[in-house]
């Protein structure tokens, strides 16, 4: 068993291997690791475990160092899912006590990995001590089918009365590559809630590097944008990852719309699974995401840290950033989305 980093050489060995694994997810394709770095200023971090020039495990990895938020390695940074991808118990720990033995190497404070599922615990590094942190996050992926009808049926009925009262305002909705319109929205959007937003480059680099997988939706009502969403495509299922809307989006149904149209369009293309992404525990979000009928899985990420480090908490629900966000929405928006870049990039 080898240990190698991914390089421009093994990138296609690696998507070969995520091709045929039924647990890998969109974050898991070999270009996004290099892509955070360049566009974020981290180091890409990952590595493949090789047997007999076999690819038999993968761990996207990218170690962050910021002076703000400190220094760590997450499996995946700005990304709701992550962690190893492996053909047995053997190969898992050979990636996980690499991971462990560059925690200690770089002197790191953390060692995160962002599973869609647990990790089983034959799969947990031997002598390692990991942490699981359940109850802030949760996920929602729910099936669909090829017949708008009876996905429509699915939705509760009391948010189906709301999807078709927006349906019938006849909101003009855009469906394209074009990163900027919708970017604005987001932008407008985080800022409003108090948090820092990422530099639009991220959004045109996910566009540029997987043409066809990634598209954005903007919903117009009377002429205005109202509400924009940046869209990720992998295998059957359809993730409406990047979603924001103008303080009246929620009364025109904007969001509403915006959603069904790209569950309608990803069903229309073979899509079976919806996945709403994750939210914390408590949110507005939350809530509109169960309101929809899907039922919340807790996300449990692992953290392996360094002695005498506790869990990191940068979430907007942690008391101590309170004052924080509270100025935070009163920014105007150039200052915001001047700032935010620069803040965003240490949090992950």
């Amino acid at each position: 068993m080898r240990i190698v980093p991914l390089d421009a050489s093994r990138m296609a060995a690696w998507d070969g291997f995520v091709a045929g694994c039924p647990e890998a997810t969109f974050f898991h394709q070999a270009a996004l690791p290099g892509l955070i770095a360049r566009i974020y200023g981290h180091r890409d971090r990952s590595v493949l475990a090789l047997q007999d020039g076999d690819v038999v495990g993968v761990l996207p990895l990218v170690e962050l160092r910021t002076r703000l938020f400190g220094h760590a390695l997450i499996s995946l940074p700005f990304c709701v899912y992550g962690g190893p991808l492996a053909v047995d118990g053997e190969a898992a720990r050979a990636l996980l006590d690499h991971a462990a033995a560059l925690l200690r190497q770089t002197n790191a404070a953390t060692l995160e990995l962002r599973g869609l599922q647990p990790l089983p615990d034959p799969w947990v590094s031997e002598g390692e001590l990991w942490t699981v942190r359940s109850g802030l996050y949760a996920t929602f992926r729910k099936p669909i089918v090829g017949d708008d009808a009876a996905n429509l049926k699915a939705i509760p009925r009391k948010q189906r009365a709301v999807v078709r009262k927006g349906i019938e305002r006849k909101l003009e909705i855009l469906t394209t590559g074009d990163a900027a319109p919708v970017y604005r929205i987001y932008a407008e959007s985080v800022r409003n809630l108090g948090s820092p937003v990422f530099p639009r480059r991220w959004f045109e680099a996910l566009l540029e590097t997987f043409p066809g997988a990634v598209d954005t939706t903007l919903v117009r009502a009377e002429g205005r944008p109202a509400a924009g969403v940046l869209t990720l495509h992998w295998r059957n299922e359809v993730l409406p990852y990047y979603g924001g809307g103008t303080p009246d989006a929620r009364d025109c149904q904007a969001f509403d719309v915006m959603y069904w149209d790209v569950m309608c369009r990803a069903a229309s293309r073979g899509a079976t699974l919806f996945d709403f992404g994750r939210s914390k525990e408590g949110t507005g979000a939350y809530a509109f995401k169960k309101n929809w009928g899907f039922t919340p899985t807790p996300l449990a990420y692992r953290f392996l840290l360094r002695a005498g480090e506790t869990v990191p908490d940068h979430n907007p629900l942690n008391p101590k950033y309170r004052l924080l966000i509270s100025s935070w929405k009163r920014l105007p928006l150039p200052v915001a989305n001047w700032l935010g870049p620069r803040l965003v990039r240490g949090l992950g």
